[in-house]
């Protein structure tokens, strides 16, 4: 249901394509026959090249994507067939899931130095209190010092939490998951005792370590490593290559505001609600959002609110997020304006470095000139489009978000440029996968490692 909008682009943009196909010079570019490459020791076949982008591209989105924690009762059909559904929106807007990575790393550096400034501050007060009262002689041991003392939360806690990691329990029974503020309020009012919750901890829940993430970058650091090679020794690379190049760029990226979150957690920590305490009336997990609805209007949110959520403009609880007492599959993290700016910006400069990547494959031979003109105006529309979206949002900023025709212009400038970039990515997939149909001379042919050896 989220993939529908783009795939219908992809169809309609196909005939678009097709019909572009004839030279404006009646000329062909000769080309090898793909299926029949030359056998020798220093040629790769065609399969070789499919099998290292897709083993690429595999490391770049099912094993770099961190996902949240999934409902308790959710089947693991639920949680892959949502996995790949992530992961197709990673191959096809990489540069989104680095805005989805930037927000959620800036929330959970806030949340760690906000519990930290609270309940340290607590902490360290009480044991100052505590050092006073043995000074003055008061009989106070050890034992009455609550049980609950609060340990450091580093980064990853920060994460844990806003991926769902504390289920509130209420008469042995799951309620909701918990947002940072309301596990924050709770403890205030002494509804939930605090969690003692170590990093150690948290990292035995993930099924990702550091050598096992690792060995991801160096999958992806080989393969950019052999596209420099062939750019050395000047051999021609594939459409698909590039595309992988671009790719992949931008997950090593993504993959490094994730390096701390937990990866492939199953189960939340369970928080007990006490008896004492009259249970809260709503959470922020068991309600709904108000955009979500049976008409017209709610059927279209829900094809589009996936993308919003990547870059953290919409934030909205869906009706199986709620059923599942799970947080949102792409949320997790905090709303509001806060970190804006820095997201924007690193958003629209991951945008740009991704069409930048693929004007490498400006003098890219194809089969029809006007493929090689439809290459050259997506990749530069792809480029261009984020620098219009970061200087419109910051016209509106600078102005403080002014109510008159300025403003009106610079949303209608972002709205296109959304438009224009959407259509460009679908034209460059469209030409990569039409890539395959005639290949230059010497792609097949392998990088020479010995000639990068220093010898007499």
């Amino acid at each position: 249901m989220t993939l529908s909008p783009l795939a219908i682009l992809l169809l309609l943009h196909i005939p678009f394509v097709s019909a572009s196909l004839p030279n404006l010079n009646g000329t062909s570019v000769p080309t090898l026959d793909v299926s029949n490459p030359s056998s020798c020791n220093n040629t790769r076949s065609l399969w070789d090249i499919i099998w290292s982008c897709a083993a690429t591209l595999f490391a770049c989105t099912w094993t770099a994507i961190h996902p949240n924690i999934p409902g308790m009762d959710e089947g693991k059909f639920a949680v892959y067939s949502r996995r790949l559904g992530i992961m197709m929106m990673g191959l096809t807007a990489p540069e989104l899931v680095i805005t989805w990575a930037t927000v959620q790393f800036l929330s959970a550096r806030d949340t760690a130095k906000a519990f930290n400034d609270v309940f340290g501050a607590q902490l360290h007060q009480t044991h100052s209190c505590c050092a006073d009262m043995r000074e003055i002689g008061t009989a106070t041991s050890l034992s009455k010092i609550p049980a609950s003392l609060f340990r450091e939360w580093t980064v990853t806690h920060g994460f844990f939490v806003w991926m769902g990691g504390f289920m509130l329990y209420f008469n042995n029974e799951p309620r909701a998951t918990l947002t940072p503020e309301e596990l924050k309020r709770f403890v205030d009012e002494g509804s939930v005792e605090m969690p003692i919750i170590v990093e150690a901890d948290i990292e035995d829940r993930s099924k990702g370590d550091a050598l096992s993430k690792g060995i991801a970058i160096l999958q992806l650091a080989w393969f950019v490593l052999q596209l420099v090679a062939r750019y050395v020794q000047n051999l021609p690379m594939t459409l698909l290559e590039l595309d992988t190049l671009a790719i992949a760029a931008l997950s090593g990226i993504a993959y490094g505001f994730w390096w701390k979150k937990p990866k492939d957690v199953g189960r939340p920590h369970v928080v007990y609600w006490k008896a004492t305490a009259s249970p809260p009336s709503i959470l922020t997990y068991d309600k709904i959002g108000e955009k979500f609805s049976e008409n017209w209007s709610g059927l279209w949110f829900t094809c589009v609110y996936p993308w919003l959520s990547l870059t953290g403009i919409e934030i909205s609880v869906s009706p199986r997020a709620v059923h599942s007492r799970r947080v949102p599959s792409l949320g997790g993290y905090q709303g509001g304006d806060r970190h804006h700016r820095i997201i924007l910006l690193i958003g629209c400069f991951s945008g740009a470095v991704f069409g930048g990547l693929h004007c490498l494959g400006w003098n890219v031979q194809f089969q029809g000139h006007a493929e090689q003109i439809l290459w050259r105006a997506a990749s530069l529309a792809i480029v261009s489009a984020p620098v219009f979206i970061l200087l419109s949002y910051g016209y509106i900023i600078v102005l403080g978000y002014p109510k008159d025709n300025h403003q009106a212009i610079a949303e209608s400038t972002v709205q296109a440029s959304f438009c224009v970039y959407i259509v460009a990515r679908v034209t460059l997939i469209v030409l990569t996968l039409m890539g395959f149909r005639s290949l230059p001379p010497g792609v097949y042919d392998t990088v020479a490692w010995t000639k990068f050896i220093p010898h007499l």
